[in-house]
């Protein structure tokens, strides 16, 4: 009996030695060293800017690693890299500057450009690829969308599809549930074309209603959407009745 409680204490402390780890797993058991930095002459613009660019050297820097053990044959290493950039790629990556990441209300929808048109189209046939099966989207794919109608709004900013990519990108980052920035999508495609066919205007009043409270400002466009009157008869109604219930029954506005 005393012989059985001594083994079993034997293969429990093994266990607790060893611990449930992998052999030769690579990861450092090691903190990192704290680093002193100085922020009192950094504006957020510029500290948000080394953010992107060092996530994105990062990157590139373990890509030139993995390539390098793959030339040289080794395997296990290889994997240490391949876990470390899937791991980096699951890492939230937060918009500390939201207008940052939209072009400014400047610009203006105003030329017909041939080629510009031709890749619009080709951007919105990845949309609808990712949205091919109706209940379950490709979101990947529409990621590729998104930044793709970012680099087009970047190299047409006088095209007269940027209202349309605007409005389409608010969309995706609507489906994420990505509101504010949605509402800076949606802003920008009636601020780029006043007269765009989009239904901009009553998106971003909806989400600035529904979903982020910001009732003053959705009143606002709400009731913009009647004046005018230019984006249907249901987006009219719709306006009418929110507006109505906004107003008699005092909802907070802000």
């Amino acid at each position: 009996m005393a012989r059985m409680i001594l083994a079993s204490l034997l293969i429990v402390s093994a266990l607790v030695l060893s611990g449930c780890y992998n052999i030769d797993s690579g990861a450092s058991q090691l903190k990192i060293a704290p680093v002193e930095v100085s922020v009192i002459k950094s504006s957020e613009a510029d500290l948000v800017e080394q953010v992107v660019v060092s996530r994105r050297e990062y990157r590139q820097v373990l890509e030139s690693l993995m390539a390098h053990y793959e030339n040289a044959g080794n395997s296990m290493k290889l994997g240490w890299t391949m876990n470390e950039l899937a791991s980096f790629d699951k890492v939230i990556r937060y918009n500390y500057i939201i207008d940052a990441i939209v072009a400014g209300p400047d610009l203006r929808a105003n030329e017909s450009i041939e080629l510009a048109t031709y890749k619009y189209l080709d951007i919105v046939k990845i949309e609808n690829q990712a949205k091919a099966l109706l209940v379950i989207y490709n979101e990947d794919l529409l990621r590729q969308a998104l930044a793709k109608y970012n680099g087009f709004i970047r190299e047409y900013p006088t095209s007269d599809k940027i209202d349309d990519c605007a409005f389409r990108a608010g969309g995706i980052c609507e489906y994420f549930k990505d509101y504010t920035i949605a509402v800076l999508y949606y802003q920008r495609a009636y601020q780029w074309d006043p007269e765009t066919e989009n239904p901009a205007k009553f998106r971003a009043a909806f989400i600035l209603d529904q979903y982020l409270s910001r009732r003053s400002e959705a009143l606002e466009l709400y009731q913009d959407i009647v004046d005018r009157g230019a984006l249907g008869q249901r987006y009219v109604d719709f306006a009418k009745e929110r507006i109505s219930m906004m107003t008699q029954s005092h909802e907070t506005l802000e």
